[in-house]
């Protein structure tokens, strides 16, 4: 295995009408993205303003409509509401896994940097 493996994402699993997605990266790790998670913590300055962090900020419309891979470091969610700006890379997709390995507590109490 690569050292980089874990920020390799294979597969993305976002079926319609679900409340979370999943992604799949080269070292087998499942990361646990529920949609309240992934919408509240959207990196876009819409969103987070023009800081440094990124904080969880409640609201807008849960429903993803579409994935779409930017290159091959990112994701550009598009919500039910027709917000897409915000560019997920695949280190802040990971960085985001709610699953019980990776997040105690509740995952929206954290904060990260903009570029994790």
């Amino acid at each position: 295995m690569k050292d980089d493996d874990q920020f390799e994402l294979v597969e993305v699993h976002a079926p319609r009408g679900a409340e979370h997605m999943t992604a799949v990266f080269a070292d087998e790790h499942r990361v646990e993205l529920p949609h309240r998670v992934l919408r509240g913590f959207c990196p876009c300055a819409g969103c987070q303003g023009h800081d440094a962090g990124c904080r969880f900020v409640e609201g807008g419309d849960l429903t993803l409509s579409e994935v779409i891979e930017v290159g091959n470091y990112a994701l550009r969610l598009t919500w039910g509401d027709g917000h897409s700006t915000g560019i997920y890379s695949f280190r802040y997709l990971r960085a985001l896994c709610a699953c019980v390995h990776c997040c105690s507590g509740d995952p929206t109490a954290r904060t990260f940097e903009r570029r994790p």
